[in-house]
This record gives structure tokens, C-alpha cells and sequence, in this order.
């Protein structure tokens, strides 16, 4: 069985930066199913796992607009402190959901002076080539109601 749009697909993985870094990596851990060709894995990688079969295994780097994009300054602006209700301490780094024109982002703060919290709602990964190295652990056919929803139900998952 080969690596097409509806089938399960589980794979080990590591996810470096361009420096080595390891950013993520499911080693050690249960391997990553996902539904292919529905939308539940970067593009770049996605197509980088087409036609693979079970033992394959491949390194790949994906350039920003295959991943998470390039950054987009319009996506750093400065609040009011008082944006933050609830929230007594603000410091760079923190994370807060935020919706703005009907879309929710998560917004990263980078910066706080006095009153003014600079966000940043760019994903983490936006602006970086990303490379994985891949082993195609299983594929298998997926149920009528994975390919309804668009994505893998494990573990007693259900709707």
C-alpha cells in the first residue's frame, strides 16, 4: 500500500531547524498518524510523503511557503496592557488566544513597555526552512467516518 489522499498514515519523525536544532520529534513516543491529503500536515511535507510505501524512510527540508509561510510583519502590532483582562503579569513569551476579523490566532508576546504589549501573531515557525527526517511506519486503509471528519479518530475518539 502506498501513501495516498485518504489513507492512514502513521510516521516517526524529527523536526530540525536549519542550524540542527531539533525542534520536535515523535521518537520515543507513539508514531504520528495522520489522514493524508486533508489538510493535517504542512504542505510540503505532505507531498514529500506521497507514493511512499511502509519502511521508506527520507529526510526532507520544506521552504517557508510550503510550512508555515513567510513572517508577516502586519501580524506584529502593540496593545494596551489593559487588552489583558485577567491576566496580572505580562511577559515576552507568554501565549494568548485572540480573535480578530472572525479568525482566532494564537498571539505570542515580544516585547512589553509600560502600558504597550507588542504581539506577534505569526506562527512560531513562520520564516523557517523545516527539515524531517521520516520513516513511513504504517498505512492503512481509513474508516468512512475518519474521511467524513477529515482526520483520524484513535483511541475511542469520536464526535
Amino acid at each position: 500500500m502506498k501513501v495516498e489522499k485518504d489513507k492512514v498514515v502513521s510516521i516517526h519523525y524529527t523536526l530540525t531547524d536549519d542550524n540542527g536544532k531539533v525542534i520536535d520529534s515523535s521518537q520515543g513516543r507513539d508514531p504520528l498518524a495522520y489522514l493524508h491529503g486533508n489538510r493535517n500536515l504542512i504542505s510540503g511535507l505532505e507531498k514529500a510523503l506521497e507514493g511512499k510505501k511502509v519502511g521508506d524512510k527520507f529526510t526532507v527540508t520544506i521552504p517557508p511557503e510550503e510550512a508555515y509561510g513567510e513572517k508577516r510583519e502586519d501580524l506584529v502590532t502593540v496593545v494596551n496592557k489593559k487588552d489583558f483582562q485577567g491576566v496580572d503579569e505580562i511577559l515576552p513569551g507568554m501565549q494568548f488566544h485572540a480573535s480578530h476579523n472572525g479568525q482566532e490566532y494564537i498571539v505570542t508576546v515580544t516585547k512589553v513597555e509600560g502600558d504597550n504589549v507588542t504581539i506577534d501573531a505569526n506562527h512560531q515557525l513562520a520564516g523557517e526552512n523545516l527539515t524531517f527526517e521520516v520513516e513511513v511506519v504504517d498505512i492503512r486503509e481509513a474508516t468512512d467516518e475518519e474521511k467524513a471528519h477529515g482526520h483520524v479518530h484513535q483511541g475511542g475518539h469520536s464526535h
